[in-house]
């Protein structure tokens, strides 16, 4: 693998670039898309799809189903969603590269963490600026300069971009399935690890809640004729909390118990919120059968319901992933970048592709770190480096020195 002119080309363009790729991330990150936020949500999706159409296809709006929430009094809600963004391009090329990445953040609409800063090292420090409209405009500018390449004709991509990753993908979580079906490798842009290094291993994630029904009573009158669901709540936060350490890997947080009622009043219903994480997929059945007999324990007079599941499956570093990073590695190589990697408890929308059977590499975002927190912030040297990163990757599968056909095949034979 070596770089040739044509090579040189983009890598130059990207260059001359940088400003425009960092300073529209910078007025990204000023409009508020928290996963809550529709109406920030949706202003952000229009200004992507005047981004995005710099590529050969029309930017394309994918409808999402609304989702199912609990709510503090255990009645069941729908949430809705504004639409993913998708660009397809070149669908009949013989490769074909799936890129994904999520407009949404983690920051509410009443943060007081609004904007991005630069502060006295020299990072950006803003919301989003790495967890990744930062990785959005790396992507975009990757593929804007791909499309430079002699070689572009032989890569076709599907590119989506969705508005709930944070809150577990569940209403896109389909449509991620469906293009990972369509490709034969994927690029993620989620931000590098703090240390700039990749993910490779990722635990899968699951959200549960439990609603907890017993009967209300007045405490002073009928004390006794009571069954306490905040009581029955906690015991079973007690015994999800017990699983860790019975079984490798597995970690189980218990979050949030909602509920509660008047002080002279004996509560009837209360939430237990958790999430999961695991090494694999027998992992998960262990902890699925275990919160199954937490819920038929239930109690003398109290009813339990499980709701929530299993939302992203374990992403383990097998032949075909091992392959794939190592050609990444190989062309960061030629830029100059030394590529490593690192498992990651984490979890992102690489876990949804891979399930579907994409190998892919869910962390070609920007470099940054302390995301999910007000500390949030991106290196802005990171933006150009990043996006050649991706640019040569096209290019190297343009030209047939990244066999995507060999890695892809790899996976099937996992």
């Amino acid at each position: 693998m070596r770089l040739n002119s044509e090579d040189r080309a983009v890598l130059d363009r990207i260059a001359r670039d940088g400003g425009r790729i960092i300073d529209r991330a910078v007025a990204w990150c000023a409009v508020n898309s928290g996963s809550r936020h529709f109406e920030g949500l949706e202003r952000q999706r229009r200004i992507l799809l005047d981004a995005a159409a710099v590529l050969p296809a029309a930017p394309i709006d994918i409808p999402l189903s609304a989702s199912r929430e609990i709510t503090a009094e255990g009645r069941e809600s729908e949430f809705h969603h504004p639409p993913s963004l998708a660009v397809i391009v070149r669908p009949e090329a013989p490769v074909q590269v799936v890129l994904t990445g999520h407009y949404d953040t983690v920051y509410p609409q009443t943060s007081p963490f609004q904007v991005v800063r630069t502060r006295p090292d020299g990072a950006l420090h803003g919301p989003g600026i790495a967890d990744m409209k930062g990785g959005i405009s790396v992507m975009l500018a990757a593929l804007e300069a791909f499309e430079g390449c002699p070689d572009a004709a032989n890569v076709g991509y599907r590119l989506l971009l969705s508005p709930d990753e944070e809150i577990g993908s569940i209403a896109s979580g389909p449509v991620l399935a469906r293009f990972a079906r369509e490709g034969h490798v994927g690029l993620t842009y989620e931000p590098a690890l703090a240390d700039g290094a990749l993910a490779s291993a990722r635990k899968g994630s699951g959200n549960f809640h439990i609603v907890v029904r017993g009967r209300a009573a007045h405490a002073g009158r009928d004390f006794a004729a009571g069954r306490n669901a905040v009581i029955g709540a906690a015991r079973m936060a007690e015994k999800l909390h017990a699983l860790n350490g019975q079984r490798d890997g597995v970690t189980v947080n218990v979050a949030r118990i909602d509920g509660g009622a008047p002080l002279n009043m004996v509560p009837d219903v209360a939430v237990v919120r958790f999430n999961v994480r695991f090494p694999e997929a027998e992992a998960a059945t262990w902890f699925e059968a275990e919160v199954a007999r937490i819920v038929a324990e239930a109690g003398e007079d109290l009813h339990a319901h499980l709701h929530g599941m299993i939302t992203r499956g374990a992403k383990p570093f097998n032949a075909a992933q091992q392959r794939l990073f190592g050609a990444v590695k190989d062309v960061g190589a030629l830029l100059g970048q030394d590529i490593a990697w690192k498992p990651s408890g984490g979890v992102c929308e690489g876990n949804n592709l891979f399930a579907s059977g994409l190998p892919n590499v869910d962390t070609l975002g920007v470099r940054g770190g302390d995301i999910h927190s007000e500390a949030e912030h991106a290196w802005p040297e990171s933006f150009v480096e990043r996006a050649q990163l991706s640019a040569l990757i096209l290019m190297k599968l343009a030209s047939g020195e990244i066999d995507a056909r060999a890695i892809h095949s790899a996976m099937e034979t996992h």
